[in-house]
């Protein structure tokens, strides 16, 4: 029986490059030759797996947020694990995709005025690298904004566009969630839901309370807005109501100052946006940030609320902390007064370029003020300034700190504009809840800094996604009422 001509052309191929590599290992006295045919001959058939395998990668890392940990390779470099090895995975697989099929990225994506924004949020970032006081460090730095970028403002325009898929992804990350809060009360239990072993509880899943605070609360408003609109389907009823009524007591347990800000400042973004106020209220904000810092600088004020080194204490006890807080005499807020003055001053060093990007820790001492130092100053952890926008500020210069502003200030105003002009309640509704989660994430990290994180950061750029995604969604409704 004669073979198809496409079987003879293989068979014919691939009898040429075993002879080849015959020949080769022969000539050159080495048997890795001989896997060459086997490379050639199964390289198309590999591409073809990752190309249709990326979409189950997707909701794998999805699934891993709540439950990936922190890991060091080196005492310098450190790696969440699984799901920052995944979205380097994914990043590279999306961009074989991009190359092998680019008509399945959607326009709503490449032409978004936001897009544009983030690649020009990139292109400054690559620029201060040249800038950088440790060029590898701020290089490493772009490399991991990219495998952030790809995975959850990319990608999410292929398979985040419709309901089902909408409601998949909630399930994806409530659930892992679910099972993490459930571990963390039962242990915390054990211990009276002390407020001095609440870290520990949370190992190996978060660092400390605060991670787990800022994702549970963000998780919280996800959990609220899928019950708006649960249907019929009973079992996922109770899964919700159960996840928000361990969620709020897991809430309150983190003992996560910034987390409870957080959920008041979501719920008040819910009626900023429809009561159409998000403009008001990001003018308002941006003036009493630079009044307070105007006052603060003008005869150094400042110096008022430096610590007592002696008397600013780690309290074990809740209501004790609480109260050292509200006096200012709370070990970590003062430490963060101390990390505060060394950035202004950092920024004031270096305006337009910054340091460089992941920088802060081994440049800031020398702009430390010794008055405001605590006994905790010598830093173990390597944290940084505990201020995303100011450390964007000194460590991108103003320039970096007005892409980024820009930026997220954009994605809540554009979250206000397509929740009053979209007439899906289900999409309203996706929209209010990314614009209470995108307000949340803002108080975080003017308190902290965790857009570089895999808890919070993946967050972010997912609300960039779907921000985009929504602004699809009415593009087609305005095209179908035409």
């Amino acid at each position: 029986m004669q073979l198809p001509i496409r079987h003879n052309g293989f068979f014919i191929t691939a009898s040429l490059l075993f002879v080849c590599a015959i020949i080769a290992s022969i000539l050159f006295h080495s048997y890795s030759f001989l896997l060459l045919p086997f490379v050639v001959l199964l390289a198309p058939f590999v591409f073809d797996g990752l190309i249709n395998t990326t979409e189950k990668l997707f909701w794998l890392l999805l699934a891993l947020l709540p439950v990936s940990t922190e890991i060091n390779i080196t005492p310098s470099l450190g790696l969440d694990f699984p799901d920052e090895a995944i979205m380097m995975l994914l990043t590279a697989m999306a961009l074989l995709r991009w190359w092998h099929q680019p008509k399945d990225f959607p326009n709503i994506v490449w032409l978004h005025p936001l897009f544009l924004l983030l690649m020009v949020h990139l292109l400054w970032i690559t620029i201060t690298c040249f800038y950088s006081e440790q060029p590898l460090l701020s290089i490493k730095f772009l490399l991991a904004k990219s495998w952030y970028v790809i995975p959850f403002v990319i990608l999410p325009a292929l398979w985040l566009n419709s309901i089902s898929n909408i409601e998949k992804m909630t399930r994806y990350l409530l659930v892992p969630m679910g099972v993490v809060v459930l571990i963390t009360l039962l242990r915390h239990a054990m211990n009276g839901f002390s407020f001095e072993s609440i870290n520990r509880h949370l190992f190996p899943f978060f660092r400390n309370h605060v991670n787990y605070g800022a994702m549970l609360v963000c998780l919280l408003a996800l959990a609220f807005g899928a019950y708006q609109h649960v249907g019929h389907n009973k079992k996922y009823a109770l899964f919700l109501r159960s996840f928000l009524v361990l969620g709020i007591i897991a809430l309150i347990f983190s003992y996560s100052r910034g987390a409870w800000l957080a959920l008041i400042g979501g719920l008040i973004m819910v009626g900023v946006i429809r009561k159409k106020m998000t403009g008001l209220l990001i003018i308002t904000a941006l003036l009493t940030v630079l009044i307070s810092t105007v006052w603060l600088s003008t005869d150094k004020r400042y110096f008022r609320f430096a610590p007592d080194h002696d008397r600013t204490i780690f309290h074990t006890d809740f209501s004790q902390h609480m109260s050292a807080t509200i006096a200012l005499k709370d070990v970590s807020n003062a430490e963060r007064f101390y990390r505060w003055v060394a950035g202004a001053r950092m920024f004031a060093e270096r305006p337009l370029t910054g340091f460089g990007p992941s920088t802060f820790y081994t440049n800031y001492r020398p702009f430390t003020v010794k008055r405001f130092e605590t006994w905790v100053s010598n830093n173990p952890e390597h944290s940084t300034v505990h201020n995303y926008f100011l450390l964007t500020a000194l460590e991108q210069g103003v320039i970096g700190l007005l892409i980024f502003c820009s930026l997220y200030f954009l994605m809540l105003w554009r979250i206000q504009k397509i929740y009053h002009q979209l007439q899906s309640y289900f999409f309203r509704n996706v929209a209010l809840t990314t614009g209470a989660i995108l307000a949340m994430i803002g108080i975080i990290n003017f308190m902290s800094d965790m857009i570089e994180t895999d808890k919070i950061g993946t967050l972010f750029w997912l609300c960039l996604g779907m921000v985009m995604i929504l602004e699809g969604k009415l593009k087609e409704e305005k095209m179908s009422l035409a």
